[in-house]
């Protein structure tokens, strides 16, 4: 049985692969770009983003990361037949497309190893291979915290699966320093969402963080030494919900 609680922002989710900095709306296809991976010539108030390619044209895609050698995507999609969000890999002008994770159960929060050779991601499967009550309808966006995601480690080519983690509650987010020597997540193990880094083969679990309100999305500094992530610290009446 799925159980979880909800995390409620405001705004909406949208994958997109477009580069930073001033330049020409109109472009020449580059070597290799599929014509699928299409051109949007502007985008109504942006100002900051060009050369924006949409890369995805069914179904709901979020999520997106390069591999370490800039080649390659993986992300989240549900589509087709599929009701609820499975791990995909695909090139970085959209083709090759395929799924990496079990078709069971909901994924989300898919990751690189540094090498390329491996896919971190959640994963509710081993609680039931169905997908788990979605979240209402918008607005707001809601992020379901369900018990049973745990963290899985996979061979980029799928297969190989291994699970990482294996405490009660949510285990998600995860993310890999830069040389592959630990793995950052957000768990709720301890009742509230904190972040917490392991060993890429799920050892040595350590509690970073340990103030009550929601920390996530962390992510490694280049050099390994700093931890950034998000963090919510709530006071007064809401507070006593964290207690």
């Amino acid at each position: 049985m799925n159980h979880s609680r909800a995390i409620f922002t405001g705004g909406a989710l949208l994958a997109l692969a477009a580069s930073l900095g001033a330049g020409c709306f109109a472009e020449r296809w580059g070597e290799g770009l599929r014509p699928r991976a299409r051109a949007v010539a502007s985008v109504e108030g942006e100002r900051h983003l060009v050369n924006v390619r949409q890369l995805t044209f069914e179904g709901e895609n979020a999520e997106a990361y390069f591999s370490g050698d800039g080649r390659q995507l993986v992300f989240q999609s549900t589509h087709g037949e599929l009701k609820c969000d499975q791990i995909f890999v695909m090139n970085i002008d959209g083709s090759g497309r395929r799924r990496v994770s079990t078709g069971k159960g909901r994924t989300t929060c898919s990751y690189f190893s540094p090498d390329g050779s491996r896919i971190v991601y959640a994963s509710t499967h081993l609680g039931s291979p169905d997908c788990p009550p979605p979240p209402p309808p918008p607005p707001p966006y809601v992020w379901r915290v369900y018990e049973d995601f745990d963290i899985f480690s996979e061979s980029a080519e799928g297969g190989d699966l291994r699970r990482l983690t294996d405490a009660r509650g949510y285990d998600a987010e995860p993310t890999y320093a830069r040389d592959g020597s630990r793995i950052v997540f957000t768990s709720a193990r301890t009742g509230d969402l904190e972040i917490w880094d392991m060993k890429p083969d799920g050892s040595d679990q350590r509690q970073l963080t340990d103030i009550p309100g929601y920390d996530g999305g962390p992510f490694f500094s280049p050099d390994g030494k700093t931890i950034c992530f998000r963090a919510s610290r709530p006071k007064g009446k809401d507070l006593e919900k964290y207690r």
